[in-house]
C-alpha cells in the first residue's frame, strides 16, 4: 500500500502511515504481539500469513521516526471477513492509532464488496470492545472458555457494513 497524502497525521512523535504489513516488519511487529496479548501468535505464523494465505492482509501503524508501532489484520471467509488481530504498542495507546488502523481495515473490507465483519474479543477487555462498539460493532454471541491462557470468554462481535 502506498502512502497517500491523506493517510498522513500529525501524531506524538511524528506522522504516521498505514501501510501493508512487510517481512521485514516482524520483528516489531511481534515485539508488539508479545506486549499485547497473554498468548502471542509464533514468529511462524505472519510468515505464512503474509505470504501462504492469500486471503489474509495485514497493515502496520509506522511513524516516521519510532518504526512499526501498531498492526492489525483480517481474512477473507466465506461469509464475510474475519479480523484477527489489532493491536497498538503500549507506549503508543490512547493515540487513536488503533482507530486509523480499524478504518483503514473497514475501508479496504468495502472496497472489495463485502458486507459482514466478525471478531472476538476477550470479554475483560473493555477497552477493545469501546473501539469496536464506536466503528458499529455489537455482540451477537459469546465463546465460553475462549482463550487458553485463563479461560476466559470471548465476545463475539459483527458489523454489518
Amino acid at each position: 500500500m502506498e502512502r497517500k497524502a491523506s493517510e498522513i497525521k500529525k501524531i506524538g512523535t511524528g506522522k504516521i502511515y498505514i501501510e501493508r504489513m512487510k517481512e521485514e516488519d516482524l520483528k516489531e511487529v511481534l515485539a508488539i504481539e508479545t506486549a499485547s496479548f497473554p498468548t502471542p501468535w509464533t514468529r511462524n505464523m505472519f510468515p505464512r500469513e503474509l505470504k501462504d494465505n492469500l486471503s489474509s492482509h495485514f497493515l502496520v501503524a509506522r511513524t516516521d521516526k519510532d518504526g512499526v508501532v501498531g498492526y492489525g489484520g483480517f481474512s477473507i471467509v466465506i461469509d464475510g471477513v474475519h479480523i484477527s488481530s489489532l493491536a497498538v504498542h503500549p507506549d503508543f495507546r490512547r493515540r487513536k492509532i488503533g482507530e486509523r488502523l480499524l478504518t483503514t481495515m473497514l475501508h479496504l473490507i468495502k472496497l472489495r464488496g463485502i458486507k459482514k465483519v466478525a471478531l472476538e474479543v476477550r470479554a475483560g477487555n473493555l477497552c477493545a470492545q469501546n473501539l469496536y462498539r464506536k466503528f458499529g460493532f455489537r455482540v451477537v454471541g459469546r465463546h465460553r472458555q475462549y482463550y487458553q491462557d485463563n479461560q476466559e470468554d470471548a465476545l463475539l462481535m459483527s458489523l454489518n457494513l
